[in-house]
């Protein structure tokens, strides 16, 4: 079984490191729906696995200058306050633990959300790009905000589901910044704002008891070479087949999750 978890950890960082998106999107799932975990458990092991591996493509991705920093301090500062904020909710509120019919179907809605946004990346950049060209510099005092306003959203959402740190973040920049970043900007910037988020709710998760860490072992001895391979290929393959799969997939899982 540690093999098959090694397997999924090495197919799903791969798809990390090309694309940006997936970790929390397809482990969640993946954990739930064929290795039977409990929710709760699943969501707090992908958050660590997410915080871990992506740090490896990370240092890739920083190595080659691609991810901004001024972006990714914006949307850290919503995130993670906000990921803080719905730990001590979890806890005082809920025991840790959301009810398990609850916390599927937010999974699950998640999931098929990021799956519909997940093939209009490159629509999406269009139009906005026209906007931002004909408002000029005047956009700019609203962009701080509403990075940071959706830092926080997506604080509270990873925290709780591990899903969004991916898809949601990068149409999210490609509506804000259409002109400051490239592809490879893009997923360097989604990734680098991912591992803090990610450990800072992972940290959570494992003060409520969500987490499983023989597994998460095992999902890393795959990841790790899978998401360092995956980042030297992004902006290099034909991401249009990838995401389209990928697409397909969490929306599949989603509904599979709503229904369970």
């Amino acid at each position: 079984m540690s093999a098959s978890y090694a397997i999924a950890g090495f197919l799903v960082g791969t798809l990390v490191g090309v694309t940006g998106v997936g970790g929390g999107s397809i482990m969640a799932p993946l954990l739930i729906l064929m290795f039977g975990f409990n929710p709760a458990v699943a969501v707090g092991t992908d958050l660590w696995f997410a915080a871990i591996s992506k740090s490896f493509g990370g240092a890739i991705h920083r190595k080659m200058g691609s991810p901004d920093w001024l972006v990714i301090r914006r949307l850290a500062m919503g995130s993670i306050p906000a990921s803080v904020a719905t730990l001590v909710w979890l806890g005082a509120v809920h025991g840790g633990k959301l009810d398990s019919t609850v916390l599927l179907r937010l999974l699950g809605a998640a999931l098929v959300v990021s799956g519909a946004l997940l093939p209009l990346k490159t629509q999406v950049r269009q139009p906005f790009l026209a906007i931002r060209e004909r408002l000029g510099n005047g956009i700019r005092p609203y962009q701080r905000a509403a990075t940071i306003f959706s830092g926080a959203a997506i604080g509270v959402l990873v925290t709780i589901t591990s899903v969004g740190a991916g898809a949601l973040v990068a149409v999210a920049l490609l509506i804000l910044y259409p002109l400051r970043l490239d592809t490879k900007s893009l997923v360097g910037t989604d990734i680098i704002h991912a591992i803090p988020l990610a450990l800072v709710a992972a940290i959570g998760q494992s003060w409520l008891g969500n987490v499983n860490w023989s597994l998460l072992g095992a999902l890393l001895i795959g990841s790790i070479p899978g998401i360092t391979i995956g980042a030297m290929f992004a902006g290099k393959v034909d991401e249009r087949i990838v995401r389209g799969a990928l697409s397909v997939m969490l929306i599949i899982s989603g509904v599979k999750l709503i229904l369970n």
